[in-house]
């Protein structure tokens, strides 16, 4: 027994090794961090898990609270200004586990690696990004110490403050920016620009840009010396925006996430989600050429189908925003067809079919949106023609449609007609810009942008919903409260941010550079 034991100890031993290796696994001297950058790139644009927090996060909420949408289905709490836990916190949840693990883990795969350069310095960037979304949607954060549980054991992070985390994403993006080698190693599993690290510099300088300008109220020696860094060196075209281009092939994996939601693969969205009568309004107001392209009514006829209807009616003559705060219930105050407004649901405008198919882009930066934030450090500190640099972005915001499908395109001269029609009043310059932004940001579905420039800068004037039961004594939120699940999982950090929010941890409550 001794020498049979022996002999098949033996046996089992000589290709332990061979047996248990996963064949589907990566060595770690094999590993690419490409194929992660296009996981964390993806990730950014939504939740694969049905769109979880896009549609919570950026369409109940943003996209309503902006007035850029509206909707009577009554669990879109956002216009509502109600506090919802499970849809304030679902972007925490998505974005720290599919975003920030996957690219935490190719900042620190490929540190200190020569032959991972650009990789690197992409990385580096996108996280900035990636947080910043994440801490001017919930204030002080998990930062320094966030997804690298693998690297550091640190299984309960702190919280950084909002300060110190605006402080190191400029000086991370601005290091990374000048550290790229334009003749180093390719960058191949970019989605965004294609591995083209020229365009990659510019979407940098453009970031700090952002980041910067989300600083004027809090200091505005910091944002003017980064804004200064960036001038001169951002996107220099419609050619230049940050988009991803989605694929149908994938199902939920790889389709746009804002679209699964309109299209109404969650509910009735596709009927009862609609362009906001304030949206709507202000581009009818304004003659903008954006009305005749971006909306449609009598797209999906009957509540229930999902069939668009091919007669839709395209025009902005004809165009109808729906209400916001509005519902179903057979309260006066708040049922829809007590609105004045009100014929039937497919008169209302829903978004033009081509901006909501499954392989539409999701666009994560705009050239408009550059321009705008230049024209605006033009007005504040005279860095630049803030004419020119308005005139850019508004051409911009009309011409980027393209970008959308050909369906939705205005030509050049088209545009160039109207922004020569429609200059910036030097006498109201930071109204004209700030509506406009507002505008750009509605358009390229981006409401999470709208909403974080509203705060900063109250534009546009919006008119505040007061709904039965609201939670925030009838004003727009100001940021989403913790999950409740931190109680649970990190209580002592937890506590801590939350004593530390001004106002409390509400949607009332403000984050650092939110200041009144």
């Amino acid at each position: 027994m001794v020498v049979l034991t022996c002999f098949f100890t033996a046996g089992c031993t000589s290709d332990f090794d061979e047996i248990n290796t996963d064949p589907t696994a990566s060595p770690g001297n094999e590993f690419n961090p490409n194929y992660l950058l296009t996981t964390a790139q993806l990730a950014y644009t939504g939740s694969n898990d049905f769109a979880y927090d896009t549609w919570r996060a950026n369409l109940i909420y943003s996209a309503t609270m902006m007035q850029g949408m509206a909707t009577v289905v009554s669990y879109w709490a956002g216009d509502k200004y109600q506090d919802n836990p499970a849809y304030t916190s679902a972007y925490w949840e998505r974005a720290y586990d599919e975003q920030i693990k996957r690219i935490v883990d190719i900042v620190a795969f490929t540190k200190d690696k020569p032959e991972y350069n650009n990789i690197y310095q992409v990385g580096r960037i996108w996280r900035a990004m990636a947080f910043q979304r994440m801490t001017d949607l919930y204030g002080d954060v998990p930062y320094s110490e966030a997804g690298g549980a693998y690297y550091t054991g640190i299984l309960y992070p702190k919280f950084d403050s909002q300060e110190s985390i605006y402080t190191d994403i400029l000086k991370e993006v601005d290091e990374a920016i000048n550290a790229i080698n334009t003749s180093g190693d390719a960058v191949t599993g970019d989605v965004v620009f294609n591995g083209d690290l020229a365009k990659w510099q510019r979407f940098g300088y453009s970031l700090m840009l952002r980041m910067a300008m989300r600083l004027t109220k809090v200091d505005e020696n910091l944002a003017r010396s980064y804004v200064e860094k960036a001038i001169g060196k951002t996107m220099n075209g419609n050619e230049d925006n940050a988009l991803l281009l989605h694929d149908e092939s994938g199902g939920r994996a790889t389709q746009n996430r804002n679209s699964q939601v309109l299209l109404g693969d969650g509910g009735q969205e596709n009927y009862y989600v609609k362009w906001a009568n304030t949206f709507i309004d202000f581009l009818r107001e304004n003659d903008d050429p954006r009305l005749d392209k971006i909306a449609v009514h009598n797209i999906y006829l009957s509540e229930g189908s999902k069939d668009q209807n091919p007669g839709y009616v395209v025009g902005g003559a004809s165009q109808k925003g729906m209400p916001n705060g509005k519902d179903l219930s057979n309260n006066p105050l708040y049922r829809i067809n007590d609105d004045p407004s009100y014929t039937t649901f497919p008169d209302y405008s829903s978004p033009h079919p081509q901006m909501i198919s499954r392989t539409a882009p999701t666009f994560i930066f705009t050239y408009a949106e550059s321009e705008f934030l230049l024209a605006e450090a033009s007005v504040r500190w005279g860095l630049g023609s803030a004419t020119e640099h308005y005139k850019n972005g508004l051409k911009a915001s009309l011409t980027f449609l393209s970008q959308w499908s050909s369906a939705l395109a205005v030509s050049d001269g088209e545009a160039e007609t109207y922004a020569s029609a429609h200059p910036l009043d030097m006498a109201n310059a930071l109204t004209d810009i700030g509506n406009q932004y507002w505008a750009n940001a509605c358009t390229s579905f981006n409401f999470y942008e709208a909403w974080f420039n509203w705060r900063r800068t109250a534009l546009p004037a919006l008119t505040p919903i007061n709904y039965i039961n609201n939670s925030t004594n009838a004003t727009i939120p100001r940021r989403f409260p913790y999950p409740i699940a931190e109680e649970n999982t990190n209580p002592e950090n937890y506590r801590a941010a939350s004593a530390g929010v001004t106002g409390g941890d509400l949607l009332t409550g403000r984050v650092w550079w939110d200041r009144e």
